[in-house]
């Protein structure tokens, strides 16, 4: 009966029924009903006033919507009501914020640091110290460091040579053949010894006075070849055929020089023309893409001769100012690939009768006195006129520059003691002498 009752007298919609009708078909008793819950119910002193959220009429009964019959909302008296100020609320939330923050600083204050017993361990992450940046080495202290192999194993044999004796002939010719062992070379070794007879002969020698007049000759060796890349801009492209045999780092110093020249803000080329290994081609691809040079390749085991063509003729539509052009590994015993050497020569030469402008042969220093036979055959079938030689760290044989200047008085444009772009640097007669003989100053 309750909830036909409350069907009657409810409903969803706020607006008050017109229809009279329904109304007057209340019985006596259903309007007292309906009087009694229109009244205010009466309250507890003492105990606050909860007003439902939802009105009365947005109710829905078990049964279902009651019927269009609206009763008025009654609201309660505001004096019924405990106002709570703005202010008072203000000030209560920022002590709450105010808490909160002071809570997070708590939270945030580093643990305390525990001596655990001994085969236990915490698993608090403890924070790194910071890194102090390490000062950069000069460039004679990377190359001092490069040729220490070199420059320990000579000066500790000339010190063991030297004690306490007195320079004569037999001791002169002991030393003539531990710099050539340490592949200075003959004519190096002559001047060496030549020298320090002059000044010492008779008297007694310390391992310092002859590692100070090795060095001496050996600026004098080396400084005629110590000579700049010379490039001319007037004419552009200006190409530089690089060879060398397989591992010498032909395409290392090829991206080498890329950087330094693109760095400077010429615009440069690289073509891979080792067409015979395709590691060679995606190698020099990304140090054309690392160094924002131009980049011309082709299919494995294509025509070189026909590249270095397509690639002159690239950079000159695209006013390069130098072209580098990479060449396969070229083996004193592989006939045919030393033709082909010879062809790109040839057909660079059709282009522009002073191209390749510069041939440069990369030397690697681990090898010895075979580097000094790659620089006689290459020479004759590519034209070299500038070396550059590699891998002077980790290696006891960086001598065999000073003997290869000596003998084919070519140019020295660059010299590399490692992995790095700036561990290629130009070649200093003084440094490398003081360097290799273990001079400080």
């Amino acid at each position: 009966m309750a909830i036909g009752f409350f069907k009657k007298v409810f409903t969803f919609s706020s607006e008050k029924s017109t229809d009279a009708v329904v109304v007057e078909e209340l019985t006596a008793e259903e309007r007292e009903a309906v009087a009694a819950a229109s009244l205010p119910k009466q309250r507890t002193p003492d105990v606050p006033v909860v007003t439902d959220p939802v009105l009365p009429e947005e109710m829905e009964t078990a049964g279902g919507p009651a019927s269009d019959v609206a009763v008025e909302r009654v609201e309660p008296d505001s004096d019924d009501l405990d106002v709570v100020p703005m202010a008072l609320l203000e000030m209560e939330e920022a002590q709450s914020t105010d808490a909160s923050s002071s809570a997070e600083l708590v939270n945030d204050e580093p643990a305390k640091e525990i001596a655990l017993p001994k085969g236990f361990s915490t698993s608090t992450v403890v924070a790194p110290e910071p890194e102090v940046p390490q000062e950069k080495l000069s460039w004679f202290q990377r190359l001092k460091a490069g040729l220490f192999r070199t420059s320990s194993q000579l000066t500790g044999q000339i010190a063991a040579l030297f004690t306490k004796r007195k320079l004569d002939d037999d001791t002169l010719e002991e030393l003539e053949d531990l710099l050539i062992q340490a592949d200075l070379g003959v004519e190096t070794a002559m001047r060496v010894t030549g020298a320090l007879s002059s000044e010492r002969y008779g008297k007694d020698v310390t391992g310092e006075d002859v590692t100070r007049i090795m060095a001496s000759e050996i600026v004098k060796v080396l400084k005629p070849v110590a000579k700049p890349l010379a490039l001319d801009l007037n004419h552009k492209p200006h190409v530089i055929l690089v060879v060398g045999v397989n591992g010498t780092g032909k395409t290392t110093t090829i991206g080498k020089l890329a950087a330094k020249l693109s760095g400077s803000g010429l615009k440069v080329m690289l073509a891979a023309g080792d067409t015979f290994r395709a590691a060679a081609i995606e190698q020099l691809k990304i140090w054309a893409d690392r160094t924002g040079s131009g980049f011309i390749g082709t299919k494995l085991g294509a025509d070189a001769a026909g590249l270095a063509y397509d690639a002159f003729e690239k950079a000159k539509a695209e006013k390069s100012d130098v072209l580098i052009i990479d060449t396969a590994g070229r083996l004193q015993n592989k006939t045919e690939l030393m033709a082909e050497l010879e062809k790109i020569v040839r057909v660079l030469g059709k282009l522009d009768p002073d191209a390749p402008h510069t041939v440069l042969q990369t030397l690697d220093a681990t090898t010895g006195q075979n580097a000094m036979n790659q620089v006689e055959i290459f020479r004759n079938i590519a034209g070299v006129n500038g070396l550059v030689m590699t891998k002077l760290d980790g290696t006891a044989r960086g001598g065999i520059l000073v003997a290869i200047a000596a003998k084919h008085k070519l140019p020295v444009y660059f010299i590399g003691v490692g992995e790095g772009v700036d561990d290629l640097e130009p070649f200093e007669a003084e440094d490398f002498a003081r360097a290799i003989a273990g001079v400080n100053a």
